[in-house]
């Protein structure tokens, strides 16, 4: 919608906030020595990391994947034990509510089912490495303290990821059966009639 600040505008904007308040609270506190500073000056610190290293990511994989996947790779294929995972879980109740960074790469107006399904597969790699990267900050928890900060943040942040990698796992497969249905009829529709046909 026109006017609407999307996550693609808005996550850079909220780590360069992030990032400019990791600076003024730390200066705050070096000046003052307040430890309330501190623990401010780390959660700021934490998120821009966890908002910059997400685009780092999703840029570096975009580079090298280009939305452009081999979705019968084993790794991408579904598992036996996803669908009642799925069910357990309710996906299905909440899998539309879950915002898009780009929603253009995932429009079938301008995609054909199978580049959605190559689209899935790279958003997948995205927010498996952040989930992983996501608990990097733990490595400074021993220097800096705060150790309940970085953990939380950790784990929520790779929470979120968790829940994008479910999304496409659960989408992917019926995308690439509906994508699957119509290179079928497709190629009835194409079929050329036997001699003597109608």
């Amino acid at each position: 919608m026109k006017g609407t600040l999307t996550l693609r505008a808005a996550i850079p904007i909220a780590a360069a906030a992030s990032t400019a308040g990791t600076a003024a609270l730390t200066a705050l506190y070096l000046l003052c020595g307040a430890s309330w500073l501190l623990s401010a000056a780390i959660t700021a610190g934490t998120t821009a990391y966890h908002l910059l290293m997400r685009l780092a990511v999703g840029n570096a994989v975009n580079a090298v994947m280009h939305n452009r996947a081999d979705c019968g790779r084993a790794w991408y294929r579904p598992r036996p034990w996803e669908e009642p995972l799925y069910r357990l879980l309710r996906v299905r109740r909440w899998k539309d509510k879950l915002p898009s960074y780009d929603p253009a790469q995932f429009s079938p107006r301008d995609h054909t089912l199978d580049e959605l399904a190559q689209a899935m597969c790279q958003s997948e790699s995205v927010h498996l490495l952040c989930a992983a990267l996501s608990f990097l900050p733990l490595l400074a928890a021993r220097r800096l303290g705060a150790f309940p900060v970085f953990l939380i943040t950790s784990v929520l942040a790779s929470c979120v990821d968790g829940s994008f990698c479910i999304m496409q796992r659960y989408n992917r497969p019926r995308v690439l059966r509906a994508a699957q249905k119509q290179r079928e009829l497709q190629a009835r529709r194409t079929k050329p009639s036997p001699p003597g046909g109608p």
